[in-house]
């Protein structure tokens, strides 16, 4: 957390800044839709020709992407600093090619977390990017009342 003034509260981030930081980090959450409810799912992913590249296998996750509007959503935070960001990506999943140029350019940058068969690449070419930059504040400051549970932690 900060006391720092000269950061703002909370700023909206250019397209510009939100690549940079985008492209500075490789963890996000994968927003779906499955059946009649949302899903999230955590995903590594690469910044390729300004879109969103990221590795998956055949099961929920793939098919509930696959041509489908989704969103990414991927946070950071300097908390040395007392800053945190936090970008959303929206736009449709579309399948890449395992082309030589992709698996040269982006195949062996990508590293998922979990073991097992990563056979299909994933595309999300953004129909919005936003984002916002803000102070990580006290959490006495946050504005609601304490639970209990809180209160006697922080007690």
């Amino acid at each position: 957390m900060t006391t720092d003034a000269s950061i703002q509260e909370t700023a909206v981030l250019p397209a510009e800044e939100c690549w940079r930081l985008l492209q500075g980090d490789s963890v996000g959450r994968l927003a779906v839709w499955v059946n009649d409810h949302p899903e999230i799912f955590p995903i590594n992913y690469k910044v390729h020709h300004e879109a969103l590249v990221f590795r998956t296998g055949a099961g929920t996750k793939l098919a509930s992407a696959l041509g489908q509007q989704v969103a990414l959503e991927a946070d950071g935070a300097d908390t040395d600093g007392g800053v945190a960001w936090s970008v959303v990506v929206k736009g449709p999943a579309t399948a890449l090619e395992r082309t030589p140029e992709v698996l040269d350019s982006i195949g062996h940058l990508l590293f998922p977390w979990e073991t097992g068969r990563k056979d299909h690449f994933l595309r999300i070419v953004p129909e919005s990017v936003s984002g916002r930059r803000f102070r990580i504040s006290a959490p006495l400051t946050w504005g609601g009342p304490l639970d209990e549970a809180t209160r006697a932690g922080l007690e």
